[in-house]
């Protein structure tokens, strides 16, 4: 008796001995988030996870791995010049549509989505167009039936291709402005009034029918602490709620997110605040041209590792709290980098004076920075209850 009871043991452990090595490989070495794209980790929330593109860097032989970023790292993408409307009607009526349209084609070979940027905006405007304004020989009468033709020739020709249209672009002031009250500002209301904004709208859903159509601005991250007058994002919110009181189909508000190390930006319980109060109204909303910039002192250009540290530390943390308050809310569908490279950022270019950078996610020779790595912590950690799937909203009629 005792005899079987030992075998019996014996054979017992014996299985379970041979159940332990029979182990497959593959659990010897355990799934790893770490090592998966951006896009790949949004996908968990569902997620779209983009950059700005540089068609110039896209299309140059000598740039392989940017291509490769471009392709593997990023779910949807955002053509940064080629879209304005100098870039595609130079010359009146000459519409130049190659750059574009290949950043289409290059968004489906690798399926992605396209954010469109942008169908009216103040600034970058054909000089045929702002010149013959300036010298009378377009009326405002004219110069309405103009945009309306834009927007229509635009939106149609990419009719089904575009996920999320940026239809109107930074129409509202600032406080630092002139008038410092908060206004519509720009070409555009200078000469049509605010009432373009709401026909923008119109045009394009008349254009296209399936594309998310959204207001887009700076500095409307979080509501302002102070007078309510002067919060310009309580200004967009009020104009937005007008617009889908008078049935206007918007379908979201992107908040651009360009940061900067040296200023007091916000936390992510202000920014989510935000995010949520927007998404109260049915509105869907996203991140649309982040970076976080520093200042090129001395010592950051001559390599002190004592400057140029903590403003990688700080602009890490800026990209984490635009991230996390967009997890934390389902109707924020998008977070999308404002290119991802030092080695082609805008911001060197525009501030200059005292000079800037460091503004992304990657440096000059496509390594990752530390905000790139605290976005991938922040898209492996995240989860239920606080992070659900992101909403699936239908274009606003």
């Amino acid at each position: 008796m005792m005899l079987r009871r030992w075998m019996a043991a014996g054979l017992v452990a014996v299985a379970t001995a041979g159940v332990l090595n029979a182990v497959p490989a593959a659990a010897e070495r355990p799934y790893d988030p770490t090592a998966q794209s951006l896009r790949a980790l949004g996908q968990r929330h569902g997620l779209y996870v983009g950059t700005a593109v540089d068609m110039a860097a896209l299309a140059d032989p000598a740039e392989p791995r940017y291509r490769e970023i471009v392709r593997d790292e990023f779910s949807t993408v955002t053509a940064e010049n080629v879209m304005k409307w100098e870039s595609l009607e130079p010359t009146r009526g000459n519409y130049d549509w190659a750059a574009a349209d290949e950043l289409v084609a290059t968004a489906r070979r690798n399926g992605q989505k396209v954010r469109g940027h942008v169908l009216v905006w103040h600034s970058q405007l054909p000089k045929w167009l702002t010149d013959g304004v300036a010298d009378g020989s377009i009326d405002n009468t004219e110069l309405r039936s103009i945009l309306r033709k834009h927007i229509t020739t635009v939106a149609s020709r990419y009719r089904g291709k575009i996920w999320q249209w940026d239809v109107v672009n930074e129409a509202v002031s600032d406080p630092w402005d002139t008038p410092s009250t908060l206004h519509y500002k720009g070409f555009w209301a200078e000469h049509l009034g605010p009432g373009y904004v709401a026909d923008a709208f119109r045009w394009a859903r008349a254009a296209d029918p399936t594309a998310l159509l959204f207001y887009n601005d700076y500095n409307i991250e979080a509501f302002g602490s102070g007078d309510p007058a002067n919060d310009k994002t309580q200004f967009v919110y009020d104009m937005v709620k007008g617009l889908l009181a008078r049935g206007v189909p918007i379908d979201g508000v992107g908040s651009q997110g360009h940061l900067g190390t040296q200023y007091g930006n916000y936390d992510t319980l202000q920014v989510a605040d935000a995010l949520h109060r927007f998404a109260g109204l049915g509105l869907s909303t996203a991140f649309t041209e982040v970076d976080v910039r520093s200042r090129l002192t001395d010592g950051v250009q001559a390599g002190d590792s004592e400057e140029i540290n903590p403003r990688l530390q700080a602009s890490a943390a800026n990209f984490h709290v635009l991230l996390q308050a967009c997890l934390a809310e389902p109707r924020c569908l998008s977070f999308t980098v404002w290119g991802f490279t030092d080695r082609h950022s805008w911001v060197p270019g525009t501030f200059d004076d005292p000079p800037q950078g460091l503004a992304t996610i990657y440096d000059e020779n496509y390594q990752p920075k530390r905000a790139y790595q605290v976005m991938k912590a922040d898209l492996i950690y995240a989860g239920p209850p606080y992070v659900r799937m992101r909403a699936t909203p239908k274009p606003r009629r």
